[in-house]
């Protein structure tokens, strides 16, 4: 999006992933400072702009809308951020792409508040299309090809990931999942509902074999009951958010 009487900003994500984003933020009270990263040219960083946030746009390479600060910022590193600084960090089709995801998502609990919320997009590699296409050639949807080692750039998907890692990247560090959403449903995608009443079974008979204690099993069930959602068995992209639970004195 762009101010009236500009050249608009090309949106880099699938069709729909800024506007989704969006709703899931704005159903949070009290979020008023967002960090967009990686923010690219700017596009969605411009959109929370005229929402009404005041917003930070960090990438490695400076490029960000000239009308909301700009910060360069690597996300294999730490960020330039204090401790519970901001109230939302918000990271769409960017989390792919870095060496060091884990300690992202363990910067981005640091640096948002008590309450503040999290929201990761990334292809979804956890649909049931993605998961046949896997089955037959070893390569999920969002990295259909080997990656060019004799061309690395920042583009490559270098790290695809499921909801369920997405999940354990997230809990691990404190955070914790409210809402799951994609961007949208191609109709394709409904092709492969069929599927699911044998990934379901399958994955249940394997949880109930290899599980052995109460809490690895409540937690695996929960996770089940994620993973059968409409949006992650067959959206485009993966949406989550997460929020930093405020601590009881």
């Amino acid at each position: 999006m762009a101010q009236p009487g500009s050249v608009p900003v090309r949106e880099i994500a699938a069709k729909g992933t800024h506007a989704a984003v969006l709703e899931l933020l704005q159903l949070e009270p009290g979020i008023r400072r967002v960090l967009d990263i990686p923010c690219g040219h700017g596009a969605f960083a411009l959109r929370l702009q005229q929402a009404g946030y005041d917003v930070v746009a960090a990438d490695v390479v400076p490029g960000g809308p000239l009308a909301v600060r700009f910060l360069a910022a690597n996300m294999n590193e730490r960020l330039p951020f204090h401790d519970g600084e901001l109230d939302a960090v918000v990271c769409i089709d960017g989390i792919e792409h870095i060496e060091r995801p884990y300690d992202f998502a363990a910067e981005c609990a640091r640096i948002v508040r008590q309450g503040g919320v999290v929201i990761v997009s990334t292809p979804n590699i956890s649909s049931l299309r993605s998961r046949w296409r896997w089955f037959w050639t070893g390569f999920h949807h969002g990295r259909k090809t080997p990656l060019d080692e004799l061309d690395v750039n920042p583009l490559h998907h270098i790290n695809m990931i499921e909801f369920h890692k997405m999940r354990y990247m997230l809990h691990r560090v404190g955070l914790r999942i409210t809402a799951i959403a994609t961007n949208r449903i191609k109709p394709v995608a409904w092709l492969y509902a069929p599927l699911l009443p044998f990934v379901w079974l399958m994955t249940k008979f394997v949880f109930r074999h290899e599980i052995r204690s109460e809490q690895h099993h409540a937690i695996a069930q929960e996770v089940l009951r994620q993973m059968c959602t409409r949006a992650v068995l067959f959206g485009e992209a993966l949406i989550v958010k997460a929020v930093r639970p405020v601590a009881r004195a």
